[in-house]
Parts: structure tokens; sequence; C-alpha cells
């Protein structure tokens, strides 16, 4: 199943045809129908409808349509409607030119003060007295299904280039894991031999008040602390677990994308732990390193639905 992206576009038009597209032959109008949907990341299905008071009617079935393909994200589907009749002029009929103005007479010997009614003003309602409701009942199930399939087209092939920028990320996150693998026994070591040597020094100056076996247990027992102190191989195991399970689910594909969320925090958990443990610049870095490419990975697995 591949990976999905949360952000995406499309739109399909139904109608005459516009813009060098076909018209579609079952039209029995001139009038366009177009609907767009766009989708950004959301953490739930967030959905909102922006249709002409002709389409209200047909929201549920949008509404319906959309959730059933879609899981999450914040969706708004915009729908409208477009006549291509003389540049979307309407016919100025004698009858109805004569009856506005009819109308207007009776306005104004009540209301002096009233305007006339300018050439907008009558324009705009011989438009509306002309506008004819078609039956759109199945030409918008049609399209928005049109519709959707191209926006989850888009969302696919966003969602394939973030499962392959996460592939590299986690790729990269493995390799600074193995490169702190050994930095902590040479740690370990070091840190020893400076416990052995200060005691000895301490051994000189204290002539001979405790025994050179006691001073040697109590700085060996000091290294053991401090190397129980800094190990992380209890934080490596699991980050590289963390790892795995996000290839795995990267490979599965899906609805992922809040399991990866949670892992993203798990791992940056990890990177800081290991980076309170450090003792040493190199693991320092390390850490820097692994926090700097896990926060690109949760800009980017917020994408995911």
């Amino acid at each position: 199943m591949p990976v999905y992206s949360m952000t995406g576009y499309a739109s399909a038009q139904h109608g005459a045809s516009s813009g060098g597209e076909a018209a579609d032959a079952r039209s029995p109008s001139a009038r366009r129908l177009g609907l767009e949907i766009r989708s950004v990341n959301s953490r739930f299905l967030d959905l909102s409808f922006r249709l002409p008071d002709e389409l209200r009617a047909m929201e549920p079935v949008l509404r319906s349509l959309v959730t059933r393909k879609i899981k999450r994200g914040k969706v708004e589907v915009r729908a409208a409607i477009d006549s291509n009749d003389a540049g979307g002029l309407p016919e100025l009929a004698p009858r109805l030119l004569q009856r506005l103005g009819t109308l207007q007479d009776g306005v104004q010997s009540w209301l002096p003060q009233a305007a006339a009614l300018t050439v907008a003003d009558v324009l705009r309602l011989c438009a509306n007295n002309q506008t004819t409701h078609e039956d759109w009942s199945e030409a918008v199930p049609a399209l928005a299904e049109k519709a959707i399939k191209a926006l989850l087209a888009a969302r696919k092939q966003e969602g394939e280039r973030l499962a392959t920028m996460l592939h590299e990320r986690v790729g990269q996150l493995r390799t600074l894991t193995l490169q702190a693998v050994p930095l902590v026994p040479r740690l370990v070591e070091q840190q020893r031999q400076r416990f052995m040597e200060r005691w000895k020094e301490a051994m000189g100056l204290a002539e001979g008040s405790a025994t050179p076996e006691a001073a040697q247990d109590r700085a060996l027992s000091e290294a053991t602390a401090f190397a129980i102190r800094i190990d992380v191989a209890e934080e490596v195991t699991r980050l590289q677990s963390h790892l795995d399970e996000i290839e795995r689910l990267l490979d599965q594909g899906g609805e992922i994308g809040k399991r990866l969320d949670f892992l993203i925090q798990e791992l940056h958990r990890e990177a800081n732990t290991l980076g309170s443990k450090s003792a040493a610049l190199d693991l320092t870095r390390i850490s820097v390193d692994m926090k700097v490419l896990i926060e690109q990975m949760r800009e980017q697995v917020q994408n995911i639905e």
C-alpha cells in the first residue's frame, strides 16, 4: 500500500468546453460545473464546503464520497457553476424591461428620492429572472469521484517523495548510531586510566595513610560508576528498534502518519538522553546531528496521512 501525503490539489469540469477541453456531450446546456478539492495537513479529517446555492443539497453526497477515500487532512471542496451563453450576458426581453420600468415608476411614485435603476441593476435582475436550476444530481457525484481520484494521485506522488526522504534520514541516523557505539568503551578506558593516575598521585601525597589495594579498589569503583553513567547501549538499542519500525511502516504504507509521529517523538527522546550522557565532544556532535535529522523527519511526517 502506498504512502499518502495530506497535501494535494485537484480539479475537474463538467459541461461546456473551457480552455481547450472537450465539451461533455451529455451536458444539456451551455452551463459548466467546476469542482476543486484542496487538502493540507491536519491531525484529523476536517471538511469544509464552498458551494453555490444551487448545489447546497449535494453537500451530504460530497461529504460521503470524500470521507470514503480520505481519512486525514484539512480538505476544502469548492464548486462553481458558470454560463458561456453570449459571454455570460442575459437576454434583455422587451417585456421584462417594460416590467422593470413599471416597477421602478411605482416605487418612485411612493419614494421620490429612490435612485433609478442602473444598467448593471437591469442586467443582474434579468440574469436572476432567467436562471434555470438544472438537475446536477448525476453530474456532481461523477465529477467528485473524478476529482477525488486525481487528488489521491497527487497525494500519492507527494507521499512517495516523503517516504524516500524519510528512508534517507533513517539511513543517516543508523550511520550516526553506529558511530556512537565504539566511543563509549574508549571513553570508559580513558576515564579508568585517569582515575588510576589521580589515585596514585593521592597515595603519594598521603604518605602511606591508605593501602595501595584500597586506593586501587576505590579508583576502579569510580571508573565503574562512570561507565554505568555514560553507557548508551540501551539508548542505541531503542534507537535502532525505532528506526526498524519506521522503515517497516514506510514499506507497509496506508494510514501511518500518527504512528510515525509517535516514533519521531521517541527518537527525539533517545537522542536527548544520548546527549545528556555525553562525556566527549564526539558524542555531543552525534547527538546534535541526530536531533537535526529527527527534526527534519518530524516536519515531513506531519504531512503523511
